[in-house]
């Protein structure tokens, strides 16, 4: 039995990948940093609660304790995110960005990701298939927001998208340090959620179908990528 914890997951996408993996087979640990909220997802799904807000240490900390006490992990799936919009719901653009919004977006995206990762290696190291999968963006590749006359281009937001070009980064660097795990980096497609205020224009179906394909990765599948349904991604 293959048991998968994934952050972020009493609703949008974390929600939707918990009940496909679940269908597979899975046994899935909803992470949800509300109690009664992930509760009601957990119930709904027929999955594990497990409390975790991934921007504490005493709360990543306990959580893995909760997840070893009750019989170790194969596959994490860093899904919690944040994408810090204006109170129109518009994107904060280069000329309002501040450093104080751009540390609230890493303290979530990448320290977030790297403060769950960190905690539960020891458990995904006793994995006879441990996998990791890191949920980035297409706007986290500087080729395609480089390259004019494209949506990713026109994309007016900072700190988001530098937020996935260092969780690219982290993932690589993982890879190459645990070679016996396959860890990837996801781009879901701009997915109806609350993460963008529901504008996306894919359903969370269709999103998770790339992070449940690669939480379903056997020792020998492919680890270092970046990738979205479509297949390899430019960096």
């Amino acid at each position: 039995m293959t048991t998968t914890l994934i952050t972020g997951a009493n609703k949008g996408l974390g929600f939707e990948t918990a009940r496909q993996l679940i269908a597979a087979g899975h046994t899935v640990y909803i992470g949800s940093r509300d109690p009664e909220r992930g509760r009601r997802a957990a119930e709904q799904l027929g999955a594990r609660l497990v409390v975790i807000d991934i921007t504490d240490d005493a709360s990543v900390a306990a959580a893995a304790k909760t997840v070893e006490a009750d019989g170790g992990l194969d596959v994490l799936v860093n899904n919690a995110g944040v994408e810090e919009r204006a109170e129109d719901n518009g994107i904060i653009g280069a000329a309002d960005v501040t450093a104080d919004l751009m540390r609230s977006t890493f303290e979530t995206n990448v320290f977030g990701t790297v403060r769950v990762t960190h905690a539960f290696l020891p458990l995904l190291q006793r994995s006879a298939a441990p996998v990791i999968v890191n949920l980035s963006s297409g706007l986290a590749s500087l080729t395609r927001v480089t390259t004019a006359d494209t949506p990713t281009y026109v994309y007016p937001g900072v700190a988001y998208p530098a937020s996935k070009a260092a969780v690219n980064m982290v993932t690589v660097q993982y890879a190459k340090a645990f070679p016996n795990m396959r860890i990837n980096a996801v781009e879901p497609g701009f997915t109806k959620t609350d993460l963008n205020g529901n504008t996306g224009i894919q359903t969370v179906e269709q999103g998770a179908e790339i992070i449940v394909r690669m939480a379903s990765l056997t020792p020998d599948g492919p680890t270092g990528t970046y990738t979205d349904a479509e297949g390899p991604l430019p960096w």
